[in-house]
This record gives structure tokens, C-alpha cells and sequence, in this order.
């Protein structure tokens, strides 16, 4: 590890406001740093995740590692937004590479009205069955019953850099009273190596309320989670439920007073899925 402390940035993501969406850490530069050196900063900040980052081969390239408090993540989409709009804000929009544990991920950060907005293109997504007593299992946790979900949305595990179990409510409200297990959950999770249950409630054909819970990474709840909304991309195009020209509107964390905005978009020319959205920094004395 380095004798010299790292800088440590504090950015919210898919949000304009720093006390909206999804807090995150970016370490643009990671040299020296081991391992636990990274958790304990992860841990420290008790952010979701922080991400920490090495220059790469190329230009605008990057390693990148993502840290929960609790563990390392192959791939975290909100603290790519952020970890993007931070670079941009030091050399310049453009575009960037970054190298992460699940892949090479493409990185397009522009100038908007409000700020600066990232999109990131996933790694390839796929979509898996799950049996059925793994889905009572998960809702007994939660403290749902078969009832509550939506028919026309079967579960599924999405990936789109990580695994994500997608359970959808019946109701606005059944999404609203979320109050689950938290280590009965850890544990369901990490036997299947999921990293967050991505719950939604389809308000219309493109916009979706969405929560997630992230116990196995010792969050109660991801306020905005961009690994998981590629994958739900991924998920309804799989079943059908999204127009290869599509948009999706995700609104995430309003139940926990934290509103971020997420966009869903699909390729042309290949299955994977682009999130987009802005970040904002979080000035230091927060």
C-alpha cells in the first residue's frame, strides 16, 4: 500500500442533485493500493460501492475495480456514471474504455443541459429460468406471497455484468412496502452468486419503478443501480416486452427519499444493453 493517501471523490449518480440518487466513491487513481486497502476505504465511506481505477494500454482507457463495504463486485453501473463524469470533468467528454471484472465497458460521456451524462454499454447480457421453490424461497424473505407479483412478468436471473433476480410487484404499493430478511437474504444471494434482486412495478410499457435490495454488499438498498438496469433491459427484450427501438424510464430511490433517473436503451447492431444517465458531485462538507 502507498504512504501517500489517495484522493477520494464523492459523486452521486443518475441524479443533478447531490442528495438525490446513488452515492458513490471514485479513486481515479488507485496506484499502490492492495486489496484491503480498497475495502477498507469502500467500507469507510459506506457507499454501495466505490470504484477505483489504473490507467490501462490505451487512451482514455482504464482498470477499474468496484468495492462494496463488504466485498468486491465484478461490475457496478453506477459508479461507472460517476467514475465517468469524474474523468470527463478532469480531461474532457469523450469516449473512454474501461477494462472491469466482468468485461470491457464502453463509456460516452457528453455535455447536457444540466451537466455532464454518461452511457455505458454492458458486456453481453443473458437471461436464465429460475425454479420455482428458488422463487418462494426469495419471496418468503422478502415477505411476499405469489399473489403479489405481476403475471405477465415472470421471474427471471438477469445479467448484464452481474447476476440480478427480477421479481415483479403487482402494485405500486406492494413495491412500496419493502421489508425483508436481511441476512436470511445474504445468504439466499450468496449461494447464487447474485449480487442484487432487482424488484420493479411496470407503470406503462416504458416506464418502470424499480428497487434493490443489496444485502450481500451490507447496503439495506441500492438507491439507483445501473449493473441491474441493464440487465432488466436485457430481461424484457428476452420476454418480448420491449421494442428493439425502445427507451425505458426507470425511477429508482424514491422510496428512500433519494430519486434517481435511469435510461434504457438497446443496440443496433448488437445484444448489448446502453444505461444513461447524469452524476453530480457531492460537495465535501456532506
Amino acid at each position: 500500500m502507498t504512504d501517500t493517501a489517495p484522493e477520494v471523490l464523492r459523486y452521486s449518480a443518475f441524479t443533478t442533485d447531490p442528495a438525490g440518487g446513488n452515492p458513490a466513491g471514485v479513486v481515479l487513481d488507485a496506484t499502490g493500493l492492495d486489496d484491503a486497502a480498497q475495502l477498507g476505504i469502500a467500507a469507510e465511506l459506506g457507499y454501495s460501492e466505490t470504484a477505483f481505477l489504473l490507467p490501462a494500454e490505451g487512451e482514455r482507457e482504464y482498470r477499474v475495480r468496484y468495492f462494496s463495504p463488504l466485498m468486491e463486485v465484478p461490475f457496478c453501473g453506477h459508479a461507472t456514471v460517476a467514475t465517468a463524469v469524474a474523468l470527463a470533468e478532469r480531461i474532457g467528454p469523450g469516449e473512454l474504455l474501461l477494462h472491469t471484472g466482468a468485461g470491457e465497458v464502453p463509456v460516452s460521456v457528453t455535455a447536457g443541459p444540466d451537466g455532464l451524462v454518461a452511457t455505458l454499454t454492458s458486456v453481453e447480457p443473458h437471461v436464465l429460468p429460475v425454479a420455482d421453490e428458488e422463487v418462494d424461497e426469495a419471496l418468503a424473505l422478502l415477505g411476499w406471497a405469489r399473489g403479489d407479483l405481476d403475471g405477465a412478468l415472470p421471474p427471471r436471473i438477469a445479467y448484464a455484468g452481474a447476476r440480478h433476480l427480477v421479481l415483479a410487484a403487482g402494485s405500486r404499493e406492494r413495491l412500496a412496502a419493502l421489508d425483508y430478511d436481511f441476512d436470511g437474504l445474504a445468504r439466499y444471494m450468496t449461494e447464487r452468486e447474485l449480487v442484487t434482486l432487482q424488484l420493479v412495478w411496470r407503470e406503462s410499457k416504458t416506464v418502470f419503478h424499480v428497487r434493490d435490495p443489496f444485502p450481500v454488499g451490507g447496503v439495506v438498498e441500492d438507491p439507483a443501480t445501473g449493473a441491474a438496469a441493464a440487465a432488466f433491459g436485457a430481461y424484457l427484450r428476452e420476454l418480448g416486452e420491449a421494442a428493439p427501438d425502445a427507451e425505458l424510464t426507470l425511477h429508482q430511490g424514491y422510496d428512500l427519499g433519494r430519486p434517481a433517473l435511469l435510461r434504457v436503451g438497446f443496440g443496433t447492431e448488437d445484444r448489448r444493453i446502453r444505461v444513461t444517465g447524469a452524476a453530480v458531485r457531492i460537495p465535501d462538507a456532506e
